[in-house]
């Protein structure tokens, strides 16, 4: 059994937990600036929350921006949804809690009826998402002073 366990985010409580790794992970670590990190898609998005077994502390949050929504991020492309703001805790890596998270928004995606997942990875995570069936396409962008490519992985 793993030390840690993958849920929707439904109450505000988990919602809070998730932006508080967000803030750790993009704001505090990568200097992403806060007012930036939080945007309205945060109110319609389906969160996932990673959350420590023992004693229920937050570990990694990612969401699903999919439908209307999601237009933005994919190019208004039909059944395809958008994973975003993936963080894991700096002391939470290695678990395999990024994992869980991704194949948690890739459930959450088909069980809305999407057909692909979309996202922009930062360059240096490009790896891990091509572990995980994600393919590049596009050129590179800037986004927050980071470099990211356009992924997509069809479910």
């Amino acid at each position: 059994m793993s030390e840690f366990v993958v849920r929707e985010a439904v109450t505000e409580a988990d919602r809070e937990a998730g932006f508080a790794v967000r803030r750790e992970v993009f704001v505090t670590e990568q200097g992403v600036p806060e007012e930036i990190e939080y945007d309205a898609y945060d109110a319609t998005a389906v969160h996932v929350l990673a959350v420590r077994r023992a004693d229920a502390a937050a570990l990694g949050t990612g969401r699903l921006l999919y439908g209307p929504h999601a237009a933005g991020k994919t190019g208004g492309a039909d059944g395809v949804g958008s994973l975003g703001r993936l963080a894991v805790s700096k002391a939470a890596r290695g678990l395999g809690i990024g994992v869980a998270l991704v194949r948690a928004i890739e459930e959450a995606a088909r069980a809305r009826g999407l057909t692909a997942v979309d996202l922009h990875a930062q360059t240096q995570a490009l790896g891990f998402y091509e572990r995980l069936g994600y393919e590049a396409y596009g050129d590179e962008f800037q986004d927050a002073g980071i470099p990211h490519l356009a992924m997509r992985r069809v479910l």
